[in-house]
């Protein structure tokens, strides 16, 4: 396949990487930037909190755009920073932090000059910003770290500081009519930092001389201070903050959520009075529970990265974030495992499908993430694994909460001609996060009924065949003998799926469950017998 093949393909697709990225393209129409800069993209995240899988979702799906752009231009040079920031005062105390009598002594302060409550680095923000970067770094993430306090204490950010005081009225101007009245009488586009406290603060600010960088403003005692606003000794609010960063760092695409969609509108506004343009962008939807709520910190009503990892696999994480992200999702211990399953059923198509379809496969765009297109095929195209994630949570549901990692690995060399794990380590994840999933969300709450009389009769008609068969028949011969036993009108089905609910409720305690041709493959057909005994003793 050729750059040209790809362009071609990549301009013609509908997947929103791509439409995101047809977007960028009409800034850039030759895909570079005027002053041959490379095309920038960039995250924000603020460390008052550890990163989160909002975090990750956001640096990853820009990431797709990245790498849709690059696609789209046969390699046009891109960056992306993730930026955090680390001058923003801490409002609140959270809860789930050590040392909340030190934290509360710095209230108001900047992340960045507040003591580490973890006592591991020299501030709090440095701790959160290593667990961002350490974050990334695990996720294979190609980035540039960018932290504001370096940004604001070496002087990097005076020149756009400078024009903000200079454009302080036509901020305001902007600014004001969108504010409670109470908010507004207080409101300055620039937050001085107390030279007696160390505060950040909330207080209105007269521009004393912008080019030089001057401000007055009354301090937290009540006496007049005139100091400069340069070199970390004051701190933009966050509208304005958004918007100089846009411009001084020449941001050309950034997303964010629904929630910020009023700051998006305001930064526009005020990147233009910076004399710079806002940059592209998606507004994305936020996630919600498993009732539809919004996910809220403090309610804690979410699912954590370090939850989902447990529970299922990287790949699945990033699977279930790439559709749509203009609609909101459900995010819950109950959509991994179809998640995970999904993965590598798209995964596997990716070898047989035209390029077009591969544009538009989520396994493409999560390939190569973090690669650089260089025209050939998907790299991993057509690769699958032999056994399915709902596979294996049926067989651990039924060797027990107590089942362990060999006891498993043990059981597929039933189904798998080199049941290695070293030989097979995406399967091994997938065992490890089975054995975790059953043991807190299957086995509490797993019960088996007892068959119906009619059921009973099938079971034993079951039993009876399986006992002529050889231990390596075919999973589809195994498939057949269970479908010819649900057609047989004797024993009183109304249709197959009434026939493998009762297999499922009976032997595997589930609504649901796999192709049972497949699961006595896996778990033997002298314990799959045992099984339907200790089903028929149950009557």
């Amino acid at each position: 396949m050729t750059d040209s093949t790809l362009i071609e393909a990549a301009r013609n697709s509908k997947a929103w990487p791509f439409q995101e990225a047809q977007r960028l393209l009409k800034r850039y129409p030759d895909g570079t930037k005027p002053d041959g800069s490379p095309v920038l993209f960039e995250t924000g995240y603020g460390p008052s909190g550890l990163p989160h899988i909002g975090t990750f979702q956001e640096v990853l799906r820009t990431t797709f755009v990245r790498r849709a752009f690059e696609a789209l231009t046969g390699g046009a040079p891109t960056r992306l920073v993730a930026f955090s920031d680390d001058m923003d005062g801490l409002r609140k105390v959270p809860d789930n932090l050590p040392n909340q009598a030190l934290l509360t002594e710095n209230l108001n302060k900047p992340l960045s000059r507040i003591p580490d409550p973890f006592e591991k680095f020299e501030s709090f923000a440095a701790h959160n910003n290593a667990m961002l970067r350490d974050f990334l770094d695990r996720f294979g993430f190609e980035y540039e770290f960018v932290a504001a306090s370096d940004r604001y204490n070496s002087g990097a950010f005076d020149d756009a500081l400078k024009n903000v005081l200079r454009n302080n009225q036509a901020i305001l101007d902007i600014m004001l009519p969108t504010l409670r009245a109470e908010r507004a009488a207080t409101y300055s586009p620039i937050m001085p930092i107390s030279p007696t406290t160390g505060a950040v603060l909330q207080v209105p600010v007269e521009v004393v001389d912008a080019d030089a960088g001057l401000i007055r403003f009354t301090d937290e005692d009540g006496s007049e201070v005139e100091q400069s606003a340069l070199g970390g000794q004051s701190k933009l609010q966050w509208k304005v903050d958004f918007a100089m960063r846009w411009v001084a760092q020449g941001v050309d695409y950034e997303m964010y959520g629904k929630d910020l969609t009023d700051t998006g509108i305001q930064s526009g506004k005020i990147a233009k009075v910076l004399g710079g343009r806002k940059p592209e962008g998606l507004i994305y939807e936020l996630f919600l529970d498993e009732n539809g709520e919004k996910i809220s910190k403090s309610k804690g009503n979410g699912l954590t990265i370090e939850q989902w990892l447990e529970y299922g696999t990287e790949e699945s994480l990033g699977f279930y974030i790439f559709p749509n992200p203009k609609s909101a999702k459900q995010l819950h211990v109950g959509v991994i495992p179809r998640a995970v399953d999904d993965y590598w059923q798209f995964r596997e198509r990716l070898g047989e499908q035209p390029l077009d379809k591969q544009l538009g496969n989520p396994a493409w765009h999560l390939l190569r993430a973090n690669e650089k297109i260089d025209g050939t095929d998907a790299p991993g195209g057509g690769d699958t694994v032999p056994v399915t994630f709902g596979l294996l949570l049926n067989l651990v549901g039924v060797l027990g909460a107590d089942a362990s990692r060999d006891q498993v690995w043990s059981y597929l060399g039933n189904y798998i001609a080199d049941a290695d794990p070293a030989k097979h380590p995406a399967v091994d994840s997938m065992v490890a996060a089975a054995l975790a999933y059953n043991r807190d969300f299957i086995a509490p709450s797993m019960k088996r009924r007892a068959p119906t009389a009619n059921e009973a009769e099938a079971l034993l008609a079951l039993d009876t065949e399986l006992a002529k068969v050889l231990d390596d028949v075919a999973a589809e011969d195994l498939q057949t003998i269970v479908y010819e036993i649900g057609k047989q009108e004797k024993f009183g089905f109304e249709n197959l799926r009434d026939w493998f609910k009762a297999l499922y409720q009976t032997l595997l305690g589930s609504d649901q469950g796999p192709r049972m041709g497949s699961f006595i493959t896996l778990y033997g057909i002298a314990n799959t017998r045992e099984l339907i005994a200790d089903a028929l003793a149950m009557r």
